[in-house]
Formats: C-alpha cells, structure tokens, sequence
C-alpha cells in the first residue's frame, strides 16, 4: 500500500511525501484458528476466504484508527525538509531503521544515529533532526525507513483493535456469497464502531 499528501518545505514550498510499505506484517492480530471457532467452522474449505477477510479486516481497522497494528516496515519519501519536525506517517512507530539523502549522483548518504531524534509514541510521530542536510535530488532525495505497529504478535495489539477484527472479519463472511473481500467494506457491525472508539479522557 501506497499513499501521497503534501508538506511545506523549509523554503516555503509544498512538497509531494510518498509513504510506501515495504515490509507486511509477519502474522495477523487474529488467527485462522481463532476466526473459525468463533464462527464454529470445521472444515478447510474456505480457509483462503477466511484469511483473505482477515488481512481485509485488519486493513480497515488501520485506515479507520490511523493505528498500525502488527509490526509493518514502511519507507517514507521527501522532497524537502519541512521547515520543522518530521513527521511520520504511521503511528505507533517502534523503530527508525534508517535516514538517508542522495547527492547530485544519485547516491544514498545515511544519516548518523545520533543527529536523530525520534518520538515514535506521541500522534503524529516525529523525527527532530540537529541538521538537515539539503538532498541533491528534486523528487524523492530524502527516504526514512521506520517500523511502525503495536508489536510483532498478536498479543502486542489492544485487545478492543483485536476484537475489532474479529468482529469486522465474522460480520463480513455473513456476506461472502455476495461480496468479495476486496470489495469490502460495504457494511460494518454495529459493534465495531464502538470498539474503535479512543478512550476517553478523565479530569481530575
């Protein structure tokens, strides 16, 4: 998956920034295993069907919480530097994995780990860089690899996400017959809005 917005650069500028997944996640917050006992399947024969709805479910409760669950490696592209933190694109963000820039010859040049400051918990994540240096390519001179997700398992991932999925994933197989899992989401349980919901804040 691939998506585009734009920032402004420091010279004041809007710069294109490509987010590109380079790495999926290793496993998924909910089992094969699981989803059939909870639908009390015990045949194999819609095994494909049912793990294509896992991976599609996941996928929504992502795009709909802006929340990476399973641990997933994404690279960032820039223009530019913004004229103040950088922020990246995925939240929660467990590691920086690298900063480079590429000169004039298209050559990458990597970033010292210790000119790099990452806050991976705050929303948005960010970066603060002591210097920027000035990449010598218009389009893309700039890439940030990260690690972004709860965790690499299962158990990593808020139980509420995990049961979203579960419920996203049954509700869906109630409509295989008519709608295939990419073509999803055409509905969503009611359930399922109110386990995504952020917690609420307390005052004292």
């Amino acid at each position: 998956p691939m998506g585009r917005c734009t920032k402004s650069g420091m010279d004041g500028r809007t710069y294109e920034m490509t987010v590109l997944q380079i790495l999926p996640p290793a496993v998924e917050p909910l089992s094969l295993p699981d989803l059939k006992q909870h639908l009390r399947i015990e045949t194999t024969d819609e095994d494909d069907l049912l793990t294509a709805l896992i991976v599609a479910a996941r996928s929504h409760v992502e795009t709909v919480t802006g929340t990476i669950l399973i641990a997933q490696q994404f690279r960032q592209f820039l223009d530019d530097w913004p004229s103040g933190e950088v922020v990246l694109e995925r939240y929660p963000v467990l590691s920086l994995d690298s900063v480079q820039i590429f000169d004039e010859d298209g050559e990458p040049q990597s970033l010292p780990a210790d000119q790099i400051y990452l806050d991976g918990i705050s929303r948005p994540c960010r970066l603060v860089l002591r210097e920027k240096p000035v990449s010598g390519v218009p389009i893309n001179g700039i890439e940030i690899e990260f690690t972004a997700g709860h965790g690499a398992t299962s158990v990593d991932v808020p139980a509420t996400l995990r049961r979203a999925v579960l419920e996203l994933a049954s509700h869906w197989y109630e409509f295989r017959g008519a709608v295939a899992p990419h073509q999803q989401p055409v509905s969503v349980p009611a359930s399922f809005t109110a386990l995504i919901q952020p917690p609420k804040s307390f005052h004292l």
